[in-house]
């Protein structure tokens, strides 16, 4: 196995985001390593039911990352691992704005506090390949020195680019402290809850008309060892997190038993009212623009360092289908009708606000002397 030796063991290790899936079973995973002495995890409320057993042996800190700069110093971890970042705005806790401040000031505010643990040493943080973007002058695959061609339209992706900044600056402050950047692609696995599974678990599946993406996974489980090994391992560096292998869009729909319906580019706005009409999430331009363009990254240094590979991405797809009892067609016509009639109607109010929009202000009747 190539890599780095392995230094001595994180007695205490600090986990952010544990009330969300990744962040509590990270946590979880630490907390049962015998080489771990304590696990903290912290996050911004309380973890779900389904969640809470696995967080029995972490300490367990309710506080806002937006204010935890003078929360962490006195619990003096040596390894700190940020998870805490919000993939997708949620409406019912302030949208974009709120997400926002999670990630871009939580992520100062973090390392800030950090830059004051004299005992810091390793420091392991959640990106994404949305740093790369997703636009037609890409090109087929992305290394870990692919600069974006352009400035990303959502704002996850924009999100990441600033927080890999301020990694970046962090460490030219701290050069004792290992750092270990993990771009995960789209996460997926029975036991996952994404906007990817909740897109693959609907009825009717709205695609861009004339697009047919490679896109690329990850299998939750094979990220959470390689998260899990850079904690307990010396691996600095960057390094992309994907499954090897692609699969087209309509590869990945025709093997869920889905329907898709071709949308225009410009409509694509439209078909959030359909998703929010199955209760299945957000649909936001990060996902709109994978859609269009596809993304395929090179993991060539993840499998020379870590010394594994995690499964291929079609296989990643499949126990994804087979744990969720995903197959067959699962539309029939009545509502296959019904699905393409909500996207038309939400694609001609968005045209008709447009148009409304575009619209002259009339001219105000003049008054004569």
């Amino acid at each position: 196995m190539e890599g780095h030796v392995k230094a001595a063991d994180p007695e205490v290790v600090l986990v952010t985001g544990v009330s969300r899936f990744l962040g509590a079973h990270v946590a979880s995973r630490l907390a049962d390593d015998p080489r771990v002495r304590r696990v903290i995890g912290l996050d911004n409320g309380p973890p779900p039911p389904e969640l809470a057993p696995l967080l029995r042996r972490v300490e367990l800190i309710e506080a806002d990352l937006t204010r935890c700069a003078t929360l962490i110093p006195p619990l003096a971890p040596q390894a700190v691992v940020h998870l805490g970042v919000s993939t997708a705005p949620e409406p019912a806790t302030g949208g974009r704005a709120a997400m926002k401040d999670q990630n871009i000031i939580g992520s100062m505010q973090l390392l800030a506090a950090c830059q004051r643990l004299p005992k810091l040493r390793k420091l392991v943080v959640r990106s994404s390949t949305a740093a790369y973007g997703a636009s037609f002058r890409d090109p087929a695959v992305f290394t870990e020195e692919t600069e974006p061609r352009e400035v990303p339209r959502g704002g996850f992706a924009r999100d990441i680019l600033d927080i890999e900044g301020y990694v970046r600056g962090f460490t030219r402050r701290r050069p004792d402290v290992i750092p270990t950047v993990l771009r995960l692609a789209p996460l997926i696995g029975p036991a996952a809850e994404t906007t990817l599974t909740r897109y693959f678990a609907q009825p009717v599946l709205p695609t861009v008309l004339g697009r047919d993406p490679r896109l690329q996974f990850v299998h939750v489980d094979d990220a959470l060892e390689i998260m899990h090994r850079s904690v307990v391992e010396d691996h600095p560096g960057t390094f992309n997190v994907a499954g090897p292998g692609v699969l087209t869009l309509s590869q990945a729909i025709r093997r869920a038993g889905r329907v898709a319906v071709p949308v225009a580019e410009p409509g694509l706005s439209g078909v959030a009212a359909l998703v929010r009409r199955f209760d299945r999430g957000s649909f936001g331009l990060d996902q709109v623009d994978l859609f269009i363009h596809g993304r395929v990254v090179d993991t060539t240094r993840l499998s020379k360092e870590f010394g594994i590979t995690p499964r291929t991405t079609p296989e990643a797809f499949a126990d994804f289908l087979s744990g969720r009892g995903a197959g067959g067609v699962v539309l029939g016509r009545q509502r296959l009708e019904a699905a393409e009639r909500a996207i038309r109607s939400g694609i001609a109010k968005v045209r008709a606000m447009r148009q409304q929009r575009d619209q002259p202000e009339p001219e105000q009747p003049g008054f004569g002397p």
